[in-house]
């Protein structure tokens, strides 16, 4: 099957590129610059910004979507509004987007989206990167019909590493573990969520785009765990395991600009398993970067 992945650059695209390309896929990754880790380097690679119109032209010759990227936090100006910044990039663009895949003749879609609109659905009316999340992903599945079968795969906090790619958040969080930021103290803020592996993820999407139900969006995920207990998986990794106690304050790893869930509360889910991924995967995975970070 001939895939593009758009965001295939990044930690989330880019793993599944590669796993989809192990797996015997024809795969061409997409992004605004080319990839500098070299298993994704040596990819076929073309320059999309997908937050600007694409003609159908540019999409042709390719069987299938993988679009793994949606905007958040960190791709944001915090000094104008937020809202207009979601609704432009994640409301309006990604089904655009969509649209000109399936225009271009494009088979089956998968869009990698966020699980706070299934699993929190109350946060769509108050919180705009949520709706805007949402508006997306009922608007890529719109588009669903017998020639173009659109799926959605929406996905909780990840932790994970593609070789050779550097991630600023987790080499902090590994450095923070060795002690090597002492301003920082050692603690989880108060709540929790679901997390999951980046190797589950890239499994779920490989089955996704090969017998998703069409129309349908998975809310998929792993292990519920408090932060806490999470920053513990790094100071345990690292050599340095030492009980992190729970907090009600901000920490400045995981400030409360990143919790939509609210410090304080645990979003605990069972997820839905239908696509057949590995589940109890998230301690080995810190486990695996902290050993690239290192090496």
């Amino acid at each position: 099957m001939k895939t593009l992945v758009v965001g295939g650059t990044g930690l989330l695209g880019g793993h599944a590129a590669l796993h989809l390309k192990a797996h015997g896929f024809d795969v061409t990754i997409a992004s605004r610059t080319a990839p500098k880790a070299p298993l994704l380097a040596a990819l076929p690679f073309i320059s999309i910004d997908y937050t600007k119109a694409t003609a159908p032209s540019v999409l042709k010759g390719f069987d299938a979507l993988l679009f793994c990227a949606g905007q958040d936090i960190r791709h944001v100006d915090l000094g104008q509004s937020l809202d207009e910044q979601w609704h432009e990039r994640n409301t309006v663009a990604i089904p655009r987007f969509f649209a000109a895949a399936r225009d271009a003749g494009m088979r089956r879609a998968v869009l990698l989206g966020s699980f706070y609109p299934q699993m929190a659905p109350e946060l769509i009316e108050t919180i705009p990167y949520v709706r805007s999340r949402h508006l997306s992903d009922v608007g890529v599945r719109a588009l669903n019909s017998a020639r173009f079968e659109v799926v959605s795969v929406n996905a909780p906090f990840m932790v994970g590493h593609v070789p050779g790619l550097p991630n600023p958040m987790f080499e902090a969080y590994v450095a923070y573990a060795k002690g090597q930021l002492p301003d920082v103290p050692v603690f989880g803020p108060k709540g929790g969520t679901n997390f999951m592996s980046v190797g589950a993820l890239s499994e779920a999407l490989h089955q996704a785009l090969l017998k998703g139900t069409p129309g349908k969006a998975y809310l998929v995920g792993d292990e519920n765990l408090s932060f806490a207990e999470y920053f513990s998986l790094f100071f345990e990794a690292v050599g340095n395991p030492q009980p992190v106690p729970e907090l009600d304050q901000e920490h400045p790893l995981l400030p409360d600009v990143a919790i939509y869930t609210g410090r304080g509360n645990y979003a605990r889910y069972e997820p839905d398993m239908s696509l057949a991924y590995r589940r109890n995967d998230v301690k080995a995975a810190v486990r695996a970067l902290v050993e690239q970070i290192n090496a």
